[in-house]
């Protein structure tokens, strides 16, 4: 066995296949043309590339206006027309010395209306009006099963208590437009042209 070490064979580098260079090798340019040195290498799997998401956006105008445009243009139209067609329901002009037979509130205000009939003032006009929207402001408080549902199916009690107001509502209120006559006394609905009568 001979002590003689071999020489070392040379490193050959091979060029960097054009198909397969990725954006760190565009990016090399050769040492002497560098006016920095380099202190570290970094990995090409530590590199955070940023893909760009497609855009699916449309820019406001003139695509989203446009739309709320025409939309505003025809159904101001529509109000026109029905405003020409359909005579307003107004009475004789007013007598101070005759007092009406009764006084509805606006469709609206009937509901109130109706629990006054049926209530204490206090009750009916401050305490149930307080009850309702203070109960409506903690439904989402109630309902905490469930916080990321996306579906009404998924929040079953929140939809429930929502429906319950709501439907208590429209009953008073129904009830105030139809069945109610002269005096506001309970009538059947179709007897007389009066009970459709209310204040817009």
């Amino acid at each position: 066995m001979s002590d003689v070490k071999s020489p070392p064979e040379p490193r050959v580098v091979l060029p960097v296949d054009p198909t397969r260079r990725t954006e760190i090798d565009k990016q090399r340019v050769p040492m002497s043309a560098r006016p920095y040195r380099l202190l570290a290498l970094v990995k090409q799997d530590a590199v955070v590339r940023v893909q760009k998401e497609p855009d699916d956006t449309v820019m406001t105008w003139p695509h989203l206006l446009a739309i709320e445009f025409l939309a505003a243009a025809v159904m101001s139209i529509f109000l026109l027309i029905l405003g020409v067609i359909v005579n307003a329901p107004l009475e004789q002009l007013a007598n101070g010395n005759v007092t009406p037979a009764v006084a509805k509130a606006p469709w609206y205000f009937l509901g109130l209306q109706e629990l006054l009939a049926y209530f204490h003032p206090t009750v009916g006009g401050v305490l149930v009006p307080t009850f309702v929207l203070v109960g409506l402001g903690f439904i989402p408080y109630v309902d905490r099963g469930n916080l990321q549902a996306t579906r009404p199916s998924e929040r079953k009690t929140a939809v429930v208590l929502f429906s319950l107001f709501c439907i208590t509502g429209l009953v008073v209120t129904f009830i105030g437009v139809f069945f109610r006559g002269p005096g506001y006394t309970f009538q059947a609905p179709f007897v007389t042209p009066f009970a459709f009568h209310f204040s817009l």
